[in-house]
């Protein structure tokens, strides 16, 4: 699978085009990032996933669901969304936002470094590695098949409470039978983590230009972060916000993937809120790769209009 769509990408910084053109990594268009201020988000794909229809929204309207779908051009049997994974490249850091899902989880999935290394990026070369939150296509990348951590000059970042989350012994017994895997695997790789992994608040500014913004609901302590430093702020929301056609056309529709699909409701509508009054622009982790693009109201829903 291609690591990026063959489409030109607009700018949201575009004085510092020459600054910026300096920080892409070798063979990496620029026509593919955005750029914030001297720095440049890319997101580099993992694959996608397979999800039956019924796990991802059992509780929405099935015949307003299917006919949302078929408008879209959308299979109505399951869902196969990307997984974009952001990497910022600041004058001196080279930041990832999750880490893919590894060769563990879907065979589908498991992408990200043969496309990283096509993009030019080096595991060996990132700084930092922050986290939204604890599911498998977000975390399970972090170790190599010799159970090794793939990003090893990496410092690593997490929200407190989902780290509290998935670190309790409690959650793999309190979860569905069908993801308790998801917390076995979790506690085990963060389990690696333990002795280097610096814990944030929301609010928190993680790293310069990066301040945690708590998107909770999808999981207990998922994060999103603003990227500030450019003419306007850039929000990498991981899974707060899931499908280009129905996190925006039916927000409050409840997700079956989320943890407390009430929260996720909610959550979903505030940020949905505020990205379109900000201007801001979104970076999503399962939105049609690149998963870049800008949220605006359609009367009483939204909509989004990929970077093009």
């Amino acid at each position: 699978m291609a690591p990026f769509e063959q489409t030109r990408r607009s700018f949201l910084h575009t004085g510092m085009a020459a600054a910026a053109s300096m920080l892409l990594p070798a063979g990496l268009s620029r026509a593919w990032a955005l750029e914030i201020g001297d720095s440049v988000l890319t997101s580099v794909s993992d694959g996608n996933l397979v999800l039956p229809l019924s796990f991802s929204y059992p509780d929405a309207p099935q015949d307003e669901l299917i006919a949302l779908l078929e408008k879209n051009g959308l299979p109505t049997d399951s869902l196969v969304p990307d997984c974009n994974v952001p990497i910022l490249k600041t004058p001196d850091r080279l930041i990832m936002f999750d880490v893919g899902s590894g060769h563990n989880f879907m065979p589908s999935a498991g992408k990200l470094l043969d496309n990283m290394a096509e993009a030019g990026f080096d595991p060996a070369d990132v700084t930092d590695v922050v986290f939204t939150h604890g599911h498998p296509d977000h975390l399970w990348g972090l170790l190599d098949d010799f159970d090794e951590i793939v990003f090893p000059n990496a410092s690593f970042h997490l929200g407190r409470a989902e780290w509290d989350f998935w670190s309790d012994p409690a959650t793999v017994d309190a979860m569905p039978e069908e993801r308790k895997t998801f917390a076995v695997g979790a506690q085990n790789r963060l389990a690696v983590l333990e002795d280097m992994i610096n814990l944030f608040e929301p609010g928190a500014e993680v790293l310069p230009g990066v301040e945690a913004v708590d998107t909770s609901g999808h999981t207990p302590g998922h994060m999103s972060f603003m990227l500030h430093g450019g003419s306007e702020p850039v929000l990498v929301a991981g899974d707060a916000i899931t499908h280009f056609a129905v996190s925006f056309a039916h927000p409050s529709w409840p997700s079956g993937s989320d943890q407390d699909a009430e929260k996720g409701v909610q959550t979903r509508l505030k940020l949905l809120d505020r990205l379109a009054a900000d201007k801001a622009a979104l970076s999503a982790y399962h939105l049609p790769k690149p998963g870049e693009g800008r949220v605006e109201r359609d009367g009483t829903a939204y909509r989004f209009v990929a970077s093009t």
